[in-house]
């Protein structure tokens, strides 16, 4: 059962893009489906804008194949797709004390191709004033990737060189700033097309 606090209208339904199969971006429909209901530590966040990053399609497609043992065997168990999502805090589930309805927020959760969505509350952080939600979407699993890659694990310093090769992607694009914001000299590998991108973001 449920413990929320809901705040706004109480009806149980919503709009979402769905997937009743695994395929191309053909497989995408609209539906009306029901409210996400949540759970302690939980909250739903009524969705300003939903990020799009590699990882989406690979949800999709199930591909590789081995992504459908986690998913679903024959179709998605969650027919709505996406996870970065930025918007307004709906309702929280018991324990929670980081967040409060109306608060402005961004981070993961599932399902954030839709009206709502729920989200563990230890995934989402209050939006940065001056950061609108078209920008905040677009950070969560990109930019924790690059930081988790850039700090943690090559625990780059100022003076280092680094290579950063696929500059011009989701987390590439990340990794070249952080990795200039530590101080280092980094290079940047991408398609003629992008260089200019790339070097404006610090390679």
């Amino acid at each position: 059962m449920s413990t929320t606090q809901l705040t706004g209208q109480n009806t149980r339904t919503m709009r979402a893009v769905v997937q009743d199969t695994y395929g191309e971006a053909d497989v995408l429909r609209t539906a009306s489906v029901a409210r996400p209901e949540i759970r302690a530590g939980e909250v739903l966040v009524r969705i300003s804008a939903a990020g799009v990053d590699r990882g989406v399609w690979h949800l999709m497609a199930g591909k590789p194949y081995a992504v459908r043992l986690a998913m679903g065997l024959r179709a998605p168990r969650n027919p709505i797709r996406g996870r970065e999502l930025a918007g307004v805090v709906e309702a929280v589930g018991a324990d929670v004390t980081t967040v409060r309805p109306g608060d402005q927020v961004f981070g993961i959760g599932e399902g954030s191709f839709a009206e709502f969505a729920p989200a563990k509350a230890t995934k989402l952080a209050r939006m940065p004033a001056g950061l609108g939600p078209e920008q905040a979407a677009v950070v969560p699993i990109s930019a924790t990737t690059a930081l988790q890659a850039v700090r943690n694990h090559g625990r780059v310093q100022a003076g280092q060189t680094v290579l950063v090769i696929g500059a011009s992607g989701g987390v590439g694009g990340f990794a070249v700033q952080i990795a200039k914001a530590a101080g280092a000299h980094v290079t940047g590998v991408s398609s003629a097309a992008k260089a200019d991108l790339v070097r404006a973001l610090g390679a």
